[in-house]
């Protein structure tokens, strides 16, 4: 399963830099000199109808990170081999990824990566079925599962300990003990 950890915006001077928007808990981590990042340029519209394609750019399916510096809260990143802003600027809006059998489990038990929640059954402290996790949304105040209820609607579920207090890799689901209504919303 590929986990997305950033997405390439605009270019940064004349030699090739990228700023990366970060969509992940560790970029420190993941975009490290040396670290081999997976593409996918599916995000990146395709030419205009009769527009000139001699003069587009093939995103390779793995970069490497040559340099990062960090400038305004965000990384700039020089790929190897991607050296010209015009190929830097062709390169916008690429989604980067890692496999997540690359990625450790977290060490602290109560810690838990993105692809481990993803696909759990939701049930209710009396086992009720109440839905699946089907994504992972980091909010500025705490992480939401995202829930497709059994009737197809989302609900978002804040992901603290009070509502969620059980996390059973092994068993395939967590349990939700939720306030009245907040899975109607």
């Amino acid at each position: 399963m590929l986990l997305f950890v950033g997405r390439i915006g605009r270019p940064h001077g004349l030699r090739g830099e990228l700023t990366v928007e970060v969509r992940t808990d560790e970029p420190e981590e993941r975009f490290a000199v040396g670290s081999v990042l997976i593409t996918d340029s599916t995000a990146v519209p395709a030419a205009e109808p009769g527009g000139d394609e001699t003069h587009r750019v093939r995103v390779p399916e793995r970069l490497t990170i040559e340099s990062v510096r960090w400038h305004q809260g965000r990384p700039l990143v020089l790929f190897e081999g991607v050296y010209d802003r015009d190929v830097a600027e062709a390169m916008r809006g690429v989604l980067l990824a890692v496999d997540s059998a690359e990625v450790a489990p977290p060490s602290d038990p109560d810690e838990f990566n993105d692809h481990q929640l993803v696909g759990l059954a939701a049930v209710s402290p009396a086992g009720e079925p109440l839905g699946e996790v089907t994504r992972i949304e980091h909010a500025p105040s705490s992480d939401l599962l995202v829930l497709r209820r059994p009737d197809g609607r989302t609900a978002l579920v804040p992901f603290v300990k009070s509502i969620v207090p059980e996390v059973d890799l092994a068993a395939g689901r967590v349990v939700v003990d939720a306030p009245e209504g907040l899975l109607d919303l």
